[in-house]
């Protein structure tokens, strides 16, 4: 890919004005917490030229839609974003950036409407989103990631219509699975400086932040491009969870080659980080994993997590798993499931294979591919065996108290979430985002537990 890409749009997105000092503006994100987090230092630069933000479905002078292509789903979303501002106001001026951006720019060029077309490396240049189209010159700005590194200085003071506050620490990935694009789309891996991150954490936290989540493309990676080496993921969170204030860490993903004894030992003694865990699995057996370019075997997950619940009991955990992936025979989908019922998977975050060009994985023969009906069954089955461990957990919990945070507010039932990442139901009075309150568990509903006020008659 050139270091940039210069191409016509169709002749009616050429006729489109904005409002260069102020207007409407809405901005539309899709996929990952990294996403969201870049997402939210865009709205950042609009608001601070005096742009004002409405909600996607509303009229706006500028549309901003970061995508995701980690399916051929997520591109059709995409696009179908994309006509939809078009269509609220076919006068706006429309910019499309992120991974899709970055994979294929002129298919989101392609769309008629569409403005500009910024990549990952150039998500976050305000200067680009708000400039007043041209008939002529740079439509696409998709730049080689492997070149042009940049890492975004901004401190946030918080989040729109966010409880919990997300902070990227990493971006890029190195792995090269043979399913993924989005090494490609993300280019390679690069860590915050640590000063940045505490920067960021602190300032949250003083201004009300109550969580924490912490995310990046690769986030065990954190540290490995540091010249002087030794400062990795454990370390930074071991300084994060020194920063004064009540507030709690959540790590959003992790794959398991990067579960070590240091992390466990740091989780089993720090109370701010939350006893959740979300693994970047995707397989439960050994050799798709190795076909899929993973950097462990079963084995080596079920070892670190008997390891780390051996430390700390009360972990709860999460994972992504993929269905379908060629190759894979109904032996080798039943690991998966075995995988899920063995670890007590409760928060299974499930996908369907889907090819993506440019991949190995795609180039596997036709032959050795998994139906697509069949994917989506055994994604069912995948999810299904989710939920059966999900209930008995949250079943357990009938009768015991915890502390929770309140993620929505106001009068009657609000929404709360346990460290563990245990939703519930608070039946209490008056209560805002944000708050602390210790509750009773007593009932449940669905994949939610009802809770009261701890000391409630």
């Amino acid at each position: 890919m050139s270091t940039s890409v210069s191409v016509d749009f169709p002749a009616s997105s050429r006729d489109k004005t904005a409002d260069e000092s102020a207007g409407a503006v809405a901005i539309a994100t899709m996929g990952c917490k990294v996403n969201t987090y870049e997402s939210e230092l865009i709205r950042k630069g609009v608001v601070g030229r005096q742009w004002r933000v409405v909600d996607f479905s509303e009229p706006a002078d500028l549309y901003v839609i970061n995508t995701c292509t980690v399916t051929r789903e997520a591109d059709r979303q995409a696009r179908q974003l994309a006509r939809r501002a078009v269509k609220t106001n076919p006068h706006a001026r429309v910019v499309v950036t992120g991974c899709y951006a970055q994979i294929d720019p002129q298919a989101c060029a392609d769309i008629p409407g569409v403005d500009l077309v910024l990549g990952n490396d150039q998500k976050l240049n305000i200067d680009a989103i708000l400039s007043p189209p041209v008939a002529d010159g740079q439509t696409i700005m998709v730049g080689d990631l492997d070149q042009q590194v940049t890492i975004p200085e901004q401190i946030l003071s918080g989040y729109e219509g966010h409880t919990r506050a997300f902070v990227q620490i990493q971006q890029g990935c190195d792995q090269g699975c043979t399913f993924c694009i989005i090494h490609v789309a993300r280019g390679p891996s690069r860590s915050f400086p640590p000063t940045l991150v505490k920067r960021q954490v602190e300032k949250l936290v003083s201004n009300g932040f109550r969580e924490i989540v912490i995310c990046g493309v690769d986030l065990g990676a954190y540290g490995d491009d540091f010249a002087d080496g030794g400062f990795d993921l454990t370390e930074l969170l071991r300084e994060l969870a020194a920063i004064e204030g009540d507030f709690r860490i959540r790590v959003s993903s992790i794959d398991p080659a990067h579960i070590s004894d240091g992390l466990i030992e740091l989780y089993r003694t720090e109370p701010k980080l939350c006893r959740h865990i979300h693994l970047s699995l995707q397989s439960g057996d050994s050799m798709i994993l190795k076909r899929m370019k993973r950097r462990y075997d079963a084995d080596h997950v079920r070892e670190r997590i008997q390891h780390f619940r051996e430390a700390c009991p009360d972990l709860v955990l999460g994972a992504d798993i993929m269905a379908g992936f060629p190759t894979e025979s109904e032996q080798a989908f039943e690991e998966s499931l075995r995988m899920v019922d063995e670890l007590r998977i409760a928060w299974p975050h499930v996908f369907v294979y889907s090819e993506r060009d440019g991949t190995p994985a795609a180039n596997i023969p036709a032959s050795k591919q998994v139906p697509v009906a069949q994917r989506k069954a055994r994604a069912q089955r995948l999810r299904e065996a989710g939920e059966s461990v999900r209930r008995k957990l949250l079943a357990g919990k009938i009768g015991l108290s915890e502390r929770v945070l309140v993620e929505s507010g106001g009068q009657g039932r609000m929404q709360g979430r346990a460290g563990d990442y245990t939703p519930s139901a608070l039946v209490h009075g008056d209560l805002r985002a944000g708050d602390w309150l210790d509750v009773t568990y007593c009932g449940l509903e669905g994949n939610t537990l009802i809770a009261e006020a701890a000391g409630n008659d």
